[in-house]
């Protein structure tokens, strides 16, 4: 069943799969190495759970009969991650809870939720309170960067305003050039050059750009700062949080200091 009240669930949960890469990592972070049973093959941290842990397919292409035999007790999962359909199959056999995060104080619901369900309210309340400061901590003095994120190419695809990469943009001090555009947008190239954007974030994930990527784009926008970012930073939104706010202090002082 899709569990929607944290009470329903009586007991801590010893058999967990999670379909979510931020998400497992949380479960790392918590410490419930030999409770996590599962983890799909974009969960890379920890790098030893990738290694040892059962995999159950992509976050998009679960394998379902995988995961019916590992008889879990609880699948952790998200709204925009993982695919409706599949997941609603797996609610009619397993407990599922389904986590929906499109901002960091979202970001911080899921984290005390998760802390929660598996008993580990003083680990969660912990990192949600260094995250709280952390992220007050950030300096927010503007450089005038309207920049645009992109997450895709052939066709370019970028982050608009109702996602959490951009209120992850705002915390780290730019202004998203597309924050009036809903969830994904392809993007041409003759757009960009309209949207008037002083700097294009080029993200690790889930597009792997490269440096000839830096190079195509130069050609077509020059007067456009064009860098590489580590997307984990703006996209996930568990205990890799913790790295996140020095990361965008950096990328503040590099913008600052090398363009």
């Amino acid at each position: 069943m899709l569990i929607d009240n944290i009470e329903q669930i009586i007991s801590p949960p010893k058999r967990i799969i999670s379909v979510v890469p931020s998400q497992t990592e949380l479960l790392s972070y918590f410490e419930l190495d030999k409770e996590t049973i599962g983890i799909t093959k974009f969960c890379i941290h920890p790098e030893k759970w990738f290694r040892e842990k059962n995999k159950i397919g992509g976050t998009k292409n679960l394998q379902l009969e995988k995961i019916i035999s590992l008889s879990p007790d609880l699948i952790i999962a998200n709204k925009e991650e993982n695919v409706k359909e599949q997941i609603e199959s797996l609610a009619t056999k397993f407990p599922v809870w389904l986590t929906d995060v499109n901002n960091f104080e979202d970001a911080l619901k899921m984290i005390n939720d998760i802390g929660t369900i598996t008993q580990k309210i003083e680990k969660s309340q912990l990192l949600i309170d260094s995250l709280k400061e952390q992220f007050q901590k950030i300096t927010q003095t503007s450089h005038n960067s309207r920049m645009l994120y992109l997450i895709w190419k052939n066709p370019y695809m970028a982050a608009g305003g109702d996602t959490f990469i951009n209120d992850m943009i705002v915390k780290a001090g730019f202004e998203n050039v597309i924050k009036d555009y809903k969830r994904y947008p392809e993007i041409s190239i003759q757009e960009m050059k309209e949207l008037n954007c002083s700097c294009i974030f080029l993200s690790s994930e889930p597009f792997p750009f490269k440096d000839a990527d830096i190079k195509e784009l130069s050609e077509q926008l020059p007067s456009v700062k064009i860098i590489k970012v580590d997307g984990e930073m703006f996209s996930w939104y568990g205990s890799r949080l913790l790295k996140s706010a020095e990361y965008f202090k950096t990328l503040n002082f590099h913008l600052k200091t090398n363009f």
